[in-house]
């Protein structure tokens, strides 16, 4: 006589997802997001009181949006030192986004002292991580000899890692580097190329005049044949 075996019900299986978040503390909402809700609100003071939370508790967002929330007065008092501090705080995280725009800070002089010194220091740090800005500023820095050397090869290197991911800024002062002969070889085909994609690209009005000006100068000095190739290569062109 063949005996039934009845199989035995499973237990419920809890989600590895749930389980993993439960085990890890992070199925409840953080103070951050309460204080990005209460920001969305307009309750500021919650938003600060909340950021403030976070921010302590060493989140780098928390710290950037603390010192935004400083900067702009929004559930405190105005305070651009207080403001500083968090944002050097998000930046020494090593997150590019944060490093770049403290060096902006610091390059244009924003509620501090401007530092050329400080303003490469970040900007280094965060085209170093790849940040298509930093790179382009930083290629500026050396193009112009601010707190660095003077240093057009040095200026192509940033310049070309930045243009190939598609900044505008990078693109044109890279042409004008080509054109020039400056730490590259004179070259007009990638001049022209480069002054043609910023002018396409950019919405930036005096990055597009200047390049449109450059490329219609740079291809009064071509042949014909040397227009249609640079025109060739800026439609296949493609970010990397």
């Amino acid at each position: 006589m063949t005996q039934t075996m009845n199989a035995a019900r499973p237990a419920a299986v809890i989600p590895l997802a749930i389980l993993l978040l439960t085990i890890l503390g992070c199925g409840k909402a953080g103070p951050r997001v309460d204080a990005e809700a209460a920001f969305a609100s307009g309750d500021y003071a919650a938003a600060m009181k909340w950021y403030h939370l976070a921010a302590e508790q060493g989140d780098a967002d928390a710290q950037f949006n603390l010192g935004q929330m400083y900067s702009y007065g929004q559930g405190a008092p105005r305070d651009l030192a207080e403001a500083m501090k968090w944002y050097r705080l998000a930046a020494d995280q090593g997150d590019a986004h944060y490093q770049c725009y403290l060096a902006n800070i610091y390059y244009h002089g924003g509620g501090v002292p401007q530092d050329y010194v400080e303003a490469e220091k970040w900007y280094r740090l965060a085209a170093e991580q790849g940040d298509a800005r930093a790179q382009s500023r930083l290629g500026w820095m050396y193009h112009s000899g601010l707190s660095v050397p003077q240093d057009y090869v040095e200026a192509g290197k940033w310049y070309r890692l930045a243009a190939k991911q598609g900044d505008t800024s990078a693109q044109f002062y890279l042409g004008l580097l080509y054109s020039e002969g400056r730490g590259v070889p004179q070259d007009y085909v990638i001049a022209h190329l480069w002054f043609n994609l910023a002018a396409a690209q950019t919405t930036n009005p005096f990055i597009r005049t200047q390049a449109v000006a450059a490329r219609d100068q740079a291809a009064g000095l071509m042949t014909s044949d040397q227009v249609a190739e640079a025109q060739r290569l800026a439609r296949e062109w493609k970010p990397k």
